[in-house]
């Protein structure tokens, strides 16, 4: 009987998709370094919540470890590492391999930009001896979470002369925040019988920001007067500036762990900063690869790719090209050999909200990376949809590196869906499939994510990159 049941269970170790937590799979000294990377990671998402300070964050990193600018018409040989900085909100970093470029580069791509309240050109405004800034919310959220939660203002003010201002308020836990209001329960009952979708509609989106007029004016308007006086103070800018200004209302919360055991991280925007992280970091890290590594952090994923600073543009490709060129090819023949990790998040199961998901087709805090054939809506719109052969690859490799994964969707065909950037760089020629990280509460002002999925984003980014 003994022997029948070890024989049974051979059998099914054999046959059967075997769905296992990480933490069983790993050793306690990956452990370590699965927890030290995470301190590492939460200090990236202090200090770049939007993708301007990701960008920074991003290029101090790559110098530190040897990258220098890419010029046009630098010559180039295995082991350069150079990056290139496109216009301040996304940048492209390479390391230059051993095999002829001809056999194609290593290409890991993810987005730094996420849902936020963008103020409008002309933002300011008062309203009952209040003063305001009106918003235009940015990708995909639900109105009501932006209420009643401290925002810090993230961005750049471009001046009259040209001048740029850099704008950091609401970090520092001396600096006031900013926030949106919302009806009281006791006022409220119109307004809670109305779906949730418009309980709070974009244009209520305004976030107050003084109430305290000016001393000499008792006119209307003056506290609003009072805030530009505080502003031109502060920053030397006039109403006018605001016109050529990208201001970002984000979440002032910080990164932290969350649950008793610290397994889990709460920060704002995870999605995708926490695939761009860990490839930034397999990059940073990597040393003298096979073939050609580029790591691209893009921005406009949220909403759409479009924009210059958008994988829609074609800066991308114009990078390869110039790395093709240098060593004497070209874009087609490169990009036609290459392989891409397109790093992008995916929902995870939430026990709270079964409905939704598909159980045998979701993906599992703590199960590791998800490797995401398709994404697209309904009937996989949108998508690119990895062949078998490129899929089969990629599951070949994470297993022979003991990198932890699982597959995944994004819910029931007909809920919804969404899509990634894998479907702009598939229409590349080149082989595409997303890899990333199970999150909770996507798109959410604060999102929650796994230790151990985050890591093994890191270690699947390493062995392709390596590979």
């Amino acid at each position: 009987m003994a022997e029948k049941k070890d024989a049974v269970k051979k059998l099914k170790e054999k046959l059967l998709v075997q769905r296992k937590n990480a933490y069983h799979l790993i050793s306690d000294k990956e452990l370590k370094a699965c927890d030290k990377f995470c301190e590492d990671y939460k200090d990236f998402m202090n200090k770049a919540k939007i993708e301007r300070e990701a960008v920074i964050y991003s290029i101090e990193l790559l110098k530190k470890k040897g990258f220098v600018e890419y010029k046009n018409g630098m010559k180039l040989k295995a082991g350069d590492k150079i990056y290139r900085n496109n216009r301040g909100k996304s940048v492209l970093a390479a390391i230059i391999g051993t095999a002829p470029i001809e056999e194609g580069v290593r290409l890991c791509a993810a987005h730094i930009d996420s849902p936020r309240l963008d103020l409008k050109q002309n933002p300011l405004y008062e309203d009952t001896e209040m003063a305001l800034f009106k918003t235009h919310y940015y990708g995909g959220i639900k109105k009501y979470q932006w209420t009643t939660i401290p925002l810090a203002l993230h961005g750049v003010i471009i001046k009259a002369d040209g001048t740029s201002i850099a704008v950091n308020i609401g970090e520092d836990e001396k600096d006031p925040v900013f926030v949106v209001t919302d009806l009281l329960p006791h006022l409220a009952a119109a307004q809670m019988q109305k779906p949730m979708a418009k309980g709070i509609t974009g244009e209520q989106l305004n976030l107050v920001i003084g109430s305290r007029p000016f001393k000499d004016d008792e006119e209307s308007g003056s506290v609003k007067l009072a805030i530009l006086d505080l502003l031109f103070e502060k920053y030397g800018i006039t109403e006018a500036d605001f016109i050529s200004s990208e201001l970002e209302a984000v979440p002032a919360f910080k990164a932290k762990d969350v649950g008793f055991d610290r397994s889990l991280i709460g920060a704002y925007g995870h999605d995708d900063k926490v695939c761009a992280y860990p490839a930034l970091a397999a990059t940073a890290e990597c040393k003298k690869p096979k073939h050609t590594v580029v790591t691209v952090l893009t921005d406009k994923e949220e909403t759409g790719s479009d924009g210059n600073t958008g994988l829609r543009s074609s800066y991308l490709q114009y990078f390869i090209a110039d790395i093709a060129e240098a060593l004497g090819s070209d874009a087609r023949t490169v990009l036609s050999a290459s392989e891409c990790l397109s790093a992008d998040v995916n929902a995870a199961y939430d026990p709270t909200f079964p409905e939704v998901n598909e159980r045998l087709n979701s993906a599992y805090i703590n199960h590791g990376v998800v490797i995401t054939k398709y994404t697209g809506a309904r009937g996989k719109a949108g998508t690119s949809d990895a062949s078998a052969e490129f899929t089969g690859r990629i599951r070949r490799l994470m297993d022979a590196h003991k990198v932890v994964w699982q597959t995944g969707e994004l819910g029931k065909v007909d809920e919804g869906g969404g899509g990634t950037v894998a479907a702009y760089i598939a229409n590349l020629n080149v082989d595409t499939i997303d890899l990333g990280v199970p999150v909770l509460s996507m798109h959410a002002p604060y999102e929650i994510v796994s230790k151990i999925d985050t890591y093994m984003a890191y270690k699947a980014f390493e062995v392709f990159m390596d590979d």
